[in-house]
């Protein structure tokens, strides 16, 4: 008879320790999805941030920071045109190295499973946010074709939560390729769903990593504009 089955990781696929004790014989344990190694490598945001991007003030020299808020964002706030549209967005890890090459298997390598590593957590921050709606940064017909699965829609899937498609994305060059400032000037490349009704409520985005978050203030503008009350985002990086 076999008591304990070794999982393996699903980042780097190496067995995953067993804790052996009375408690993992008459206790049912969570699944494990990481190991020790793998969650060490993912750096978890912490201390103080930036009040609308979350990026950690202890990485950034103090000549770009202007009191609660980073030199990008006050340039954002600054600027009547994007001002306002986001209101503050949340960043589980840093995205350092090791990150940066899960989101790659993720996002470009259709690896769905690594969905799951980061599912409990999705769920619990989500359960703080008390969103109304939770939409997902949508990709293009042509983008999806591609990677076969949205991988921002496929956090809240594993996450247990709700998706509604507000949003629909017109094609264009891969994000990755553009430059910060072009990024900031893209022009428009959402469209919304008219028929479902947000006014009076408050939006959570959810994306894969916010960059310059070019992308997530696009977004809150138009989402802004039908009469939403309040816009946040929710990202694995930052």
């Amino acid at each position: 008879m076999i008591l304990f089955q070794q999982e393996r990781c699903y980042l780097c696929h190496q067995p995953i320790p067993s804790i052996i004790g009375w408690r993992a014989i008459f206790s049912p344990e969570k699944d494990q999805y990481l190991c020790p190694v793998c969650e060490c490598k993912l750096e978890k945001i912490a201390g103080e941030t930036c009040r609308i991007c979350c990026r950690p003030f202890r990485h950034l020299d103090e000549k770009f920071r202007h009191g609660d808020l980073c030199h990008d964002c006050l340039r954002w706030e600054q600027d009547p045109e994007w001002q306002g549209h986001l209101d503050k967005n949340t960043s589980l890890y840093l995205y350092n190295d090791f990150l940066k090459e899960v989101i790659a298997v993720f996002k470009f390598r259709g690896d769905y499973i690594v969905a799951k590593v980061f599912a409990d957590q999705i769920h619990e921050v989500l359960q703080r946010m008390k969103a109304d709606v939770v939409v997902p940064i949508p990709l293009s017909e042509e983008r999806l074709y591609e990677r076969g699965f949205n991988q921002a829609e496929a956090l809240l899937l594993e996450a247990g939560c709700t998706s509604t498609p507000l949003l629909t994305r017109v094609h264009s060059e891969k994000q990755s390729k553009k430059s910060r400032s072009e990024r900031i000037h893209l022009p428009q490349v959402f469209a919304i769903n008219p028929q479902i009704d947000i006014q009076g409520k408050n939006i959570v985005l959810i994306d894969d990593v916010y960059t310059t978050g070019s992308t997530l203030r696009h977004a809150a503008k138009l989402i802004k504009k039908e009469g939403a009350a309040g816009i946040q985002s929710l990202t694995l990086g930052r």
